[in-house]
């Protein structure tokens, strides 16, 4: 239980960050879903899903190599600099190829009156990727307060020079006045702007670098790693392509820029789970890393997925039962997408579990199983959206991303049984669930079909928030004791 408290100790300062760098990013949502309408906030929804689907190929699996491979080296530095010189080679390359097709992604993706987008990709692209090493080597060293201060100056920056673009500068004049032609592409300059300042503050650790690069070394990373660019270009294409096909697969331009900006701004409200489940990725790999020799490592792995999942399902119900409250996070415009919310929900979940389970070919080195599953997962995403975009817009995204998670959970489930079997305890997961969808159903019965029709904050409305507030309270103790009791055994 000490390496599950350190863990969860760990979780909670990367997820107090998280949370609150994320709830200055959603603090934008409403701001930039009252200030741009759906067809102008879809084109900020669909190219930084190019960008997250970018990084990953700037990136190409070279920080988990990095994880993976100053456990195994006597000389970390050696694996730190021949990881950061690699990415800094290698993203230089393709900037410069970026810009070289500029002129026609603009034209194929409607961008003409937005030609500075393609700048600032490019710029959050480089400066995003030459911190990637130095972030993951913080993570490492178990300093989370450092990562934590890096990644959070980040995003504090990037909101307020949004927030100074978007709410301060169109009561200025002279240079500081605001453009409309200019309009959605301060966001992606703020972003820009803070990725410059971001490296600028960490080049402390590209300054005490030893620049050696070894070629011998390199060879065997990148071997590690390009599977797991391919894994990383799945997971993308699971996460955000879906985005991009809508612009696409709808006939209409105007049309499918607004589907993506009002999709895009209710994918944020499931964003709420993600949130938990990036906190837990951060010191979770390295922590299954560090413990893989541990004899009782596999009982630990069991009792982190139960209560990994416990604190999933909570996150869900609160997020169900207070949706009247939480939908006035975007603006009237877009709220008609509520429906794609609890689907969401669900398939972040599924994508939760599935990053707990990728351990076995992590440790066992099958790395090429990963990407079998990934690939696997993209396909149906893909066939997904092409068959169901056309005939329900975005929540044919919605369903295709939940069947794509699922579907990656349960295939690396039942091969991670075959080849690193681990006792989950599904019994308890089950009861935990059905606790959830009972209380739920409640919620529903008696709360919801009177309060909720009456109006918000009005006394009726104040004692069904109570209600609301009292079943979330014993949700919490319900599971708190199942997981308290299972753990004892």
């Amino acid at each position: 239980m000490s390496t599950i408290k350190k863990l969860a100790g760990q979780t909670a300062v990367y997820g107090l960050s998280s949370v609150f760098g994320r709830m200055l990013n959603y603090m934008l949502t409403p701001i930039l879903t009252n200030f741009f309408l759906p067809a102008e906030y879809g084109i900020n929804t669909e190219v930084f899903s190019y960008i997250s689907l970018l990084n990953v190929v700037f990136t190409y699996g070279m920080e988990t190599a990095f994880f993976r491979f100053s456990k195994s080296e006597n000389d970390k530095e050696k694996v730190f600099a021949t990881a950061n010189i690699s990415l800094l080679i290698s993203s230089f390359i393709f900037c410069i190829v970026l810009m070289m097709l500029a002129p026609y992604i603009n034209h194929k993706l409607h961008y003409e009156a937005h030609k500075e987008i393609m700048w600032c990709v490019c710029g959050i692209l480089f400066f995003d990727t030459l911190v990637t090493i130095p972030f993951n080597r913080l993570r490492l060293e178990n300093r989370p307060m450092q990562f934590v201060f890096f990644r959070l100056a980040n995003i504090f920056i990037n909101f307020s020079l949004t927030l100074f673009f978007i709410k301060v500068a169109p009561h200025l004049s002279g240079l500081f006045s605001y453009h409309p032609e200019i309009g959605i592409s301060y966001v992606f300059a703020a972003n820009f702007m803070a990725s410059i300042i971001t490296f600028l503050l960490m080049t402390k650790h590209w300054a005490n670098m030893k620049w050696q690069f070894d070629y011998t070394l390199w060879k065997t990373m990148m071997l590690y790693a390009l599977p797991l660019l391919i894994v990383g270009l799945g997971g993308m294409v699971n996460e955000t392509f879906d985005r991009i096909l809508l612009n696409f697969l709808l006939p209409n331009q105007e049309t499918a820029k607004a589907q993506i900006g009002i999709y895009g701004a209710c994918y944020k409200i499931s964003l709420i789970i993600t949130m938990f489940v990036q906190a837990f990725r951060m010191a979770g790999e390295p922590f299954f890393f560090s413990h893989s020799e541990n004899k009782n490592a596999k009982d630990i792995y069991a009792q982190v997925m139960q209560i990994f999942v416990a604190v999933c399902l909570l996150i869900i119900f609160g997020t169900m039962i207070f949706i009247d409250e939480v939908k006035y996070f975007v603006g009237p415009q877009y709220r008609n997408g509520l429906q794609v919310v609890p689907i969401l929900l669900l398939a972040n979940v599924c994508l939760g579990i599935y990053y707990n389970l990728t351990i076995w070919y992590k440790l066992t080195n099958q790395t090429i199983m990963g990407t079998y599953i990934t690939l696997g997962g993209a396909a149906i995403t893909l066939f997904l959206n092409f068959l169901l975009i056309p005939k329900i817009g975005f929540l044919g995204s919605a369903w295709a991303t939940l069947a794509c998670y699922a579907a990656m959970m349960i295939a690396s489930y039942l091969l991670g049984q075959k080849y690193f079997p681990v006792n989950y305890p599904l019994k308890n997961i089950a009861k935990q669930l059905a606790v959830i969808v009972g209380l739920y159903g409640v919620s529903v019965v008696c709360v919801k079909s009177t309060y909720f029709k009456i109006g918000f904050f009005e006394p009726h409305s104040i004692a069904g928030i109570l209600i609301l507030v009292s079943l979330m309270s014993a949700a919490i103790a319900l599971i708190w004791r199942m997981n308290r009791e299972h753990l004892r055994m």
